[in-house]
Protein backbone atom coordinates (compact mmCIF):
# COMPACT_ATOMS: atom_id res chain seq x y z
CA UNK A 1 0.00 0.00 0.00
CA UNK A 2 1.35 3.43 -0.96
CA UNK A 3 2.30 5.69 1.93
CA UNK A 4 0.57 9.08 2.32
CA UNK A 5 3.70 11.06 1.37
CA UNK A 6 4.10 8.90 -1.73
CA UNK A 7 0.42 9.36 -2.63
CA UNK A 8 0.81 13.11 -2.29
CA UNK A 9 3.88 13.02 -4.53
CA UNK A 10 2.09 11.03 -7.21
CA UNK A 11 -0.94 13.32 -7.03
CA UNK A 12 1.24 16.42 -7.39
CA UNK A 13 3.10 14.93 -10.35
CA UNK A 14 -0.20 14.14 -12.08
CA UNK A 15 -1.50 17.66 -11.46
CA UNK A 16 1.69 19.20 -12.82
CA UNK A 17 1.61 17.01 -15.94
CA UNK A 18 -1.98 17.99 -16.73
CA UNK A 19 -1.34 21.68 -16.03
CA UNK A 20 1.79 21.60 -18.21
CA UNK A 21 -0.09 20.03 -21.13
CA UNK A 22 -2.78 22.72 -20.92
CA UNK A 23 -0.59 25.76 -20.33
CA UNK A 24 2.04 24.79 -22.93
CA UNK A 25 -0.57 24.55 -25.69
CA UNK A 26 -0.07 27.27 -28.28
CA UNK A 27 -1.08 27.82 -31.88
CA UNK A 28 1.98 26.65 -33.79
CA UNK A 29 2.41 28.06 -37.29
CA UNK A 30 5.52 26.23 -38.52
CA UNK A 31 6.13 22.48 -38.28
CA UNK A 32 9.01 20.12 -38.90
CA UNK A 33 8.96 17.68 -41.81
CA UNK A 34 8.68 14.77 -39.40
CA UNK A 35 5.88 12.18 -39.49
CA UNK A 36 3.53 11.45 -36.62
CA UNK A 37 3.02 7.77 -35.82
CA UNK A 38 -0.41 6.37 -36.71
CA UNK A 39 -0.71 4.81 -33.25
CA UNK A 40 -0.15 8.22 -31.63
CA UNK A 41 -2.87 9.78 -33.78
CA UNK A 42 -5.29 7.00 -32.93
CA UNK A 43 -4.60 7.23 -29.21
CA UNK A 44 -4.92 11.04 -29.19
CA UNK A 45 -8.35 10.77 -30.81
CA UNK A 46 -9.42 7.95 -28.50
CA UNK A 47 -8.47 10.02 -25.46
CA UNK A 48 -10.15 13.12 -26.89
CA UNK A 49 -13.38 11.22 -27.43
CA UNK A 50 -13.79 11.05 -23.64
CA UNK A 51 -14.96 14.68 -23.88
CA UNK A 52 -18.40 15.20 -22.34
CA UNK A 53 -21.39 15.73 -24.60
CA UNK A 54 -25.05 16.26 -23.81
CA UNK A 55 -26.75 12.86 -23.34
CA UNK A 56 -23.57 11.29 -24.79
CA UNK A 57 -24.42 12.39 -28.34
CA UNK A 58 -20.70 12.58 -29.31
CA UNK A 59 -21.35 14.97 -32.24
CA UNK A 60 -17.81 14.93 -33.67
CA UNK A 61 -16.46 13.39 -36.84
CA UNK A 62 -12.82 13.65 -37.90
CA UNK A 63 -11.02 13.30 -41.22
CA UNK A 64 -7.29 12.68 -40.72
CA UNK A 65 -5.22 13.76 -43.72
CA UNK A 66 -1.60 12.81 -44.28
CA UNK A 67 0.63 12.41 -47.31
CA UNK A 68 -1.01 12.92 -50.69
CA UNK A 69 -4.49 13.38 -49.24
CA UNK A 70 -3.32 16.36 -47.19
CA UNK A 71 -1.42 17.79 -50.16
CA UNK A 72 -4.37 17.40 -52.53
CA UNK A 73 -6.69 19.35 -50.22
CA UNK A 74 -4.11 22.10 -49.72
CA UNK A 75 -3.51 22.40 -53.47
CA UNK A 76 -7.22 22.58 -54.25
CA UNK A 77 -7.86 25.33 -51.71
CA UNK A 78 -4.76 27.36 -52.53
CA UNK A 79 -5.59 27.30 -56.24
CA UNK A 80 -8.77 29.19 -55.40
CA UNK A 81 -7.53 31.24 -52.44
CA UNK A 82 -4.73 32.86 -54.44
CA UNK A 83 -7.19 34.04 -57.10
CA UNK A 84 -9.17 36.97 -55.61
CA UNK A 85 -12.01 36.58 -58.11
CA UNK A 86 -12.51 32.92 -57.25
CA UNK A 87 -11.88 33.39 -53.53
CA UNK A 88 -14.73 35.91 -53.24
CA UNK A 89 -17.15 33.21 -54.38
CA UNK A 90 -16.45 31.18 -51.23
CA UNK A 91 -17.97 32.19 -47.90
CA UNK A 92 -18.32 30.57 -44.48
CA UNK A 93 -21.36 28.44 -43.68
CA UNK A 94 -21.61 29.82 -40.16
CA UNK A 95 -20.40 32.93 -38.36
CA UNK A 96 -17.40 32.02 -36.26
CA UNK A 97 -16.62 35.63 -35.38
CA UNK A 98 -19.10 38.37 -34.41
CA UNK A 99 -20.60 40.37 -37.25
CA UNK A 100 -20.05 43.54 -35.21
CA UNK A 101 -16.86 43.78 -33.18
CA UNK A 102 -16.71 45.58 -29.81
CA UNK A 103 -14.08 46.02 -27.11
CA UNK A 104 -12.34 44.20 -25.54
CA UNK A 105 -12.64 41.48 -28.19
CA UNK A 106 -11.57 43.55 -31.18
CA UNK A 107 -8.58 44.86 -29.20
CA UNK A 108 -7.40 41.35 -28.40
CA UNK A 109 -7.88 40.27 -32.00
CA UNK A 110 -5.85 43.17 -33.34
CA UNK A 111 -3.10 42.69 -30.78
CA UNK A 112 -2.49 39.02 -31.52
CA UNK A 113 -2.48 39.75 -35.25
CA UNK A 114 0.07 42.52 -35.03
CA UNK A 115 2.17 40.62 -32.49
CA UNK A 116 2.49 37.79 -35.03
CA UNK A 117 3.18 40.10 -37.96
CA UNK A 118 5.77 42.02 -35.96
CA UNK A 119 7.67 38.81 -35.23
CA UNK A 120 7.66 38.06 -38.95
CA UNK A 121 8.80 41.59 -39.82
CA UNK A 122 5.55 42.39 -41.62
CA UNK A 123 4.42 46.02 -41.56
CA UNK A 124 0.91 47.35 -42.19
CA UNK A 125 1.98 48.34 -45.69
CA UNK A 126 3.08 44.81 -46.58
CA UNK A 127 -0.31 43.48 -47.65
CA UNK A 128 1.25 40.81 -49.85
CA UNK A 129 3.31 39.46 -46.95
CA UNK A 130 0.29 39.30 -44.66
CA UNK A 131 -1.73 37.55 -47.37
CA UNK A 132 1.05 35.01 -47.87
CA UNK A 133 1.15 34.30 -44.14
CA UNK A 134 -2.62 33.80 -44.04
CA UNK A 135 -2.39 31.44 -47.02
CA UNK A 136 -0.10 29.19 -45.00
CA UNK A 137 -3.21 28.12 -43.09
CA UNK A 138 -4.26 26.11 -46.13
CA UNK A 139 -0.98 24.22 -46.21
CA UNK A 140 -1.62 23.33 -42.55
CA UNK A 141 1.55 25.35 -41.84
CA UNK A 142 3.48 22.40 -43.34
CA UNK A 143 2.35 20.06 -40.55
CA UNK A 144 2.45 16.37 -41.54
CA UNK A 145 -1.11 15.89 -40.30
CA UNK A 146 -4.17 17.90 -41.22
CA UNK A 147 -7.45 17.33 -39.41
CA UNK A 148 -10.85 18.37 -40.72
CA UNK A 149 -13.76 18.31 -38.27
CA UNK A 150 -17.41 18.06 -39.22
CA UNK A 151 -20.75 17.94 -37.46
CA UNK A 152 -24.17 16.71 -38.56
CA UNK A 153 -26.40 19.59 -39.67
CA UNK A 154 -29.21 18.47 -37.37
CA UNK A 155 -27.17 19.26 -34.26
CA UNK A 156 -27.80 22.51 -32.42
CA UNK A 157 -25.74 25.02 -30.42
CA UNK A 158 -25.26 22.73 -27.43
CA UNK A 159 -23.51 20.14 -29.55
CA UNK A 160 -21.17 22.81 -30.91
CA UNK A 161 -20.25 23.64 -27.31
CA UNK A 162 -19.53 19.95 -26.74
CA UNK A 163 -17.39 19.94 -29.86
CA UNK A 164 -15.12 22.59 -28.37
CA UNK A 165 -14.30 20.30 -25.47
CA UNK A 166 -13.42 17.53 -27.91
CA UNK A 167 -11.10 19.85 -29.84
CA UNK A 168 -9.40 20.98 -26.63
CA UNK A 169 -8.88 17.37 -25.61
CA UNK A 170 -7.08 16.69 -28.89
CA UNK A 171 -4.74 19.62 -28.38
CA UNK A 172 -3.98 18.71 -24.76
CA UNK A 173 -3.47 15.01 -25.55
CA UNK A 174 -1.10 16.04 -28.34
CA UNK A 175 0.91 18.21 -25.94
CA UNK A 176 1.19 15.27 -23.56
CA UNK A 177 3.09 13.50 -26.34
CA UNK A 178 5.31 16.46 -27.22
CA UNK A 179 3.24 17.32 -30.30
CA UNK A 180 1.76 20.68 -31.19
CA UNK A 181 -1.33 21.92 -32.98
CA UNK A 182 -3.02 24.92 -34.53
CA UNK A 183 -6.83 25.01 -34.63
CA UNK A 184 -7.91 26.72 -37.85
CA UNK A 185 -11.25 28.41 -38.49
CA UNK A 186 -9.83 29.66 -41.80
CA UNK A 187 -10.83 26.42 -43.50
CA UNK A 188 -14.54 27.13 -43.09
CA UNK A 189 -14.47 29.61 -45.98
CA UNK A 190 -13.71 26.76 -48.35
CA UNK A 191 -16.19 24.21 -47.05
CA UNK A 192 -17.44 23.46 -50.57
CA UNK A 193 -13.94 22.55 -51.74
CA UNK A 194 -13.40 20.45 -48.63
CA UNK A 195 -16.71 18.66 -49.15
CA UNK A 196 -15.75 17.83 -52.73
CA UNK A 197 -12.21 16.72 -51.94
CA UNK A 198 -13.20 14.56 -48.96
CA UNK A 199 -16.50 13.46 -50.47
CA UNK A 200 -18.40 14.57 -47.38
CA UNK A 201 -22.01 13.46 -47.00
CA UNK A 202 -24.52 16.27 -47.58
CA UNK A 203 -25.55 16.22 -43.91
CA UNK A 204 -22.08 17.23 -42.65
CA UNK A 205 -20.95 20.79 -41.92
CA UNK A 206 -17.26 21.69 -41.70
CA UNK A 207 -16.50 22.94 -38.17
CA UNK A 208 -12.81 23.79 -38.57
CA UNK A 209 -9.42 22.38 -39.45
CA UNK A 210 -6.36 21.70 -37.34
CA UNK A 211 -2.66 21.28 -38.05
CA UNK A 212 -0.85 18.68 -35.94
CA UNK A 213 2.80 17.74 -35.78
CA UNK A 214 6.19 18.62 -34.32
CA UNK A 215 6.83 22.34 -33.84
CA UNK A 216 9.82 23.81 -35.66
CA UNK A 217 11.81 25.49 -32.84
CA UNK A 218 13.82 27.52 -35.34
CA UNK A 219 10.84 29.50 -36.66
CA UNK A 220 10.30 32.91 -35.07
CA UNK A 221 6.49 32.72 -35.35
CA UNK A 222 6.50 29.82 -32.90
CA UNK A 223 7.87 32.09 -30.18
CA UNK A 224 4.54 33.90 -29.97
CA UNK A 225 2.83 33.42 -26.60
CA UNK A 226 -0.53 35.14 -26.42
CA UNK A 227 -1.62 37.02 -23.33
CA UNK A 228 -4.48 35.99 -21.06
CA UNK A 229 -6.79 38.13 -18.99
CA UNK A 230 -6.05 37.87 -15.23
CA UNK A 231 -8.67 36.13 -13.09
CA UNK A 232 -9.96 39.43 -11.78
CA UNK A 233 -11.01 40.34 -15.29
CA UNK A 234 -13.38 37.44 -15.87
CA UNK A 235 -14.06 35.62 -12.58
CA UNK A 236 -16.59 36.57 -9.93
CA UNK A 237 -16.42 34.79 -6.57
CA UNK A 238 -19.74 34.91 -4.73
CA UNK A 239 -20.00 33.82 -1.09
Amino acid sequence: MMSQPKQAEVKKAAQEAVDAAITSRRSIRAFLDKPVAREDLERILEVAARAPSGTNTQPWKVYVLTGQARQDLSDAILAVHTDPEQSRQHTEEYAYYPREWVSPFIDRRRKVGWDLYSLLGLTRENKAGMAAQHARNFAFFDAPVGLIFTIDRVMEQGSWLDYGMFLQNIMVAARGRGLDTCPQAAFTQYHRIIAEQLQLPANETVVCGMALGWADPGKIENSLVTEREPLAGFVHFLE
